[in-house]
């Protein structure tokens, strides 16, 4: 191995290896990553096919240049919140091995062109070319472009992932992992109002956006196609060329980033102490001051600490604020939204009262300890969803009254103000009821919200509780519809807000009451069930 020549083979072979050897820990793993390859696979397939089938239309070449973009951006990103998912991104570990930068760099770089990743990348970029190319020498000009933007896309995840190696392997890279939820679901948003908006007016509006983006790497190698089947054979030349210097300056970034990896010691250590010091000498301040005193304000500023410092609570709680805020505005922006779509922020909140217990994992022994009857349980119960009215409660009606004003239906901003509030609180019973019921594990590693074998509690705690809350809404969407079409109710909508709030309240308190005694009774099957993680 030290010949130069040699490193790269057994890169690649050490990459097949630990794909290989990663699918025999577990039939579920190698079912979960089979199925994912095929996903991906048809998915780059139908991509492909559908490039094709867009060649010769007007605008294209924006639409494809767009894309590009947007993929590269993709390569940069995602090592950030996967960085599980591929074992080769940490260099540290080869610190021991007598390697240098450069053969280090080209070994790495074709190694990472094994894999589903590259190989989808590569049917879109193939599509790309096949969609603008127009003649053979633009046809030529592609078949350069494709390998030089992959190795462009390659090249950048990895200079990235190295300028980050001491996040992504620390708990700041895990919170930042768990968090990738959150990333999908509002690229999912983006990708959905974007098409929309395209599908009712065209790709022409992409021409301003795209005659910029032509010129930056990936998608200068695209637009060289492009280019070139116009003639402008210089231009081509000038976006080819950038692509080439924007993938020699990564590289040499990378070899750069690895030569300091390898030789500067790891300060993470005397860092952790220095915050553990730090965070010892501080003391409650804020927001803990203005809770209230005993276990309440004590249980209060425990579930506010997990929200700001457990990985999962965390991720969970900035998913459902990003969502419940993008499903309502998308829709009222696009105009086919209502304002009764602000109900969707209290169901994504509400959610966060299922499975209290969870987040507690084996520590939740403590909190047993401490009750010894069912009042007890009952005030911790409450300080649980006292918490989590703090934050959902002035969200709720921020969400309402934004979706109100982009619509602008303020007349019916009372009635929804009822509805979300009302739902909040079933929601809020439901979750207390079912978290003593229904209890599950929280895995603290991995990407996993379940422990393996309680899947179907999951279920049963969250989807149970969403319809058994929707059900206990039916008496004020009942009133909400009957003040809409009798007559003269419109003058009367707005007892809906007050109705609702004191409807929402009381079901909060009946649900606590009702699940106080069922928690103080069931304490060691709850603190097995949150122990399997």
């Amino acid at each position: 191995m030290s010949a130069p020549a040699a490193l790269t083979p057994v890169f690649v072979r050490l990459k097949l290896s630990l794909l290989r050897n990663g699918l025999r820990q577990s039939g579920g793993r190698k079912a979960a990553y089979i199925a994912s390859a095929v996903v991906a696979l048809l998915f780059a397939v139908l991509q492909l096919l559908g490039l094709i089938a867009l060649r010769g239309s007007d605008h294209v070449e924006s639409l494809v240049v767009l894309l590009v973009a947007v993929l590269g951006l993709g390569w940069a990103v995602m090592p950030l919140f996967f960085p599980g998912g591929d074992e080769t991104l940490d260099p540290t570990r080869l610190v021991m091995l007598p390697l240098r930068p450069g053969p280090l760099v080209r070994a790495l770089l074709a190694a990472s062109l094994v894999g589903i990743g590259p190989l989808f990348t590569l049917c879109l970029l193939a599509g790309s070319v096949i969609a603008v190319a127009h003649g053979g020498v633009a046809f030529a000009v592609g078949v350069l472009a494709v390998p030089l933007a992959l190795l462009v896309c390659v090249a950048l995840a990895r200079a990235v992932a190295a300028a980050n190696v001491r996040l992504l392997t620390s708990r700041k890279g895990r919170d930042l992992a768990v968090l990738s939820g959150l990333v999908i679901a509002v690229g999912a948003q983006l990708v959905n109002f974007g098409a929309q908006r395209l599908g009712s007016s065209g790709l022409e509006q992409l021409a301003p956006a795209a005659d910029v983006v032509r010129w930056i790497p990936p998608a200068s190698a695209v637009g060289a196609v492009h280019s070139t089947g116009e003639g402008a054979y210089g231009v081509a030349l000038a976006q080819l060329a950038l692509s080439a210097a924007a993938l020699a300056g990564l590289v040499a970034w990378w070899s750069r980033l690895l030569t300091r990896l390898m030789t500067s010691p790891d300060g993470s250590t005397l860092q952790a102490a220095g915050d553990s010091a730090a965070v010892r000498d501080r003391t409650s301040t804020g927001l803990a001051r203005l809770l209230p005193p005993g276990r309440t304000g004590t249980a209060m500023e425990r579930s506010l600490r997990y929200i700001r410092r457990d990985p999962k609570t965390k991720a969970a709680w900035v998913t459902s604020l990003a969502i419940g805020l993008i499903v309502p505005l998308f829709n009222a922006w696009q105009g086919t939204g209502s304002v009764y779509f602000a109900c969707f922020a209290a169901g994504m909140l509400g959610i966060q009262m299922y499975n209290q217990f969870g987040q507690d994992t084996s520590a939740f022994w403590m909190v047993a300890m401490t009750i010894s009857s069912g009042r007890d349980a009952y005030v911790e119960l409450r300080a649980r969803a006292l918490a989590l009215l703090l934050i959902t409660l002035p969200y709720v009606a921020l969400v309402t009254v934004l979706t109100a004003a982009v619509l602008g239906d303020w007349h019916r901003l009372a009635e929804a103000l009822g509805l979300s509030f009302a739902l909040l609180g079933a929601m809020l019973a439901t979750g207390a009821w079912t978290s003593a019921r229904f209890p599950y594990s929280i895995p603290q590693e991995g990407y996993k919200n379940v422990a393996p074998g309680q899947v179907g509690l999951a279920w049963i705690s969250i989807f149970g509780g969403m319809v058994a809350a929707a059900v206990l809404c039916v008496p004020v969407i009942a009133l909400t519809i009957w003040l809409n079409v009798s007559a003269g109710g419109e003058g009367r909508l707005w007892l809906l807000l007050p109705a609702g709030t004191a409807y929402g309240a009381a079901l909060t308190y009946l649900g606590l009451r009702l699940a106080a005694p069922r928690t103080a009774r069931r304490l060691p099957e709850i603190l097995a069930a949150v122990s399997k993680g």
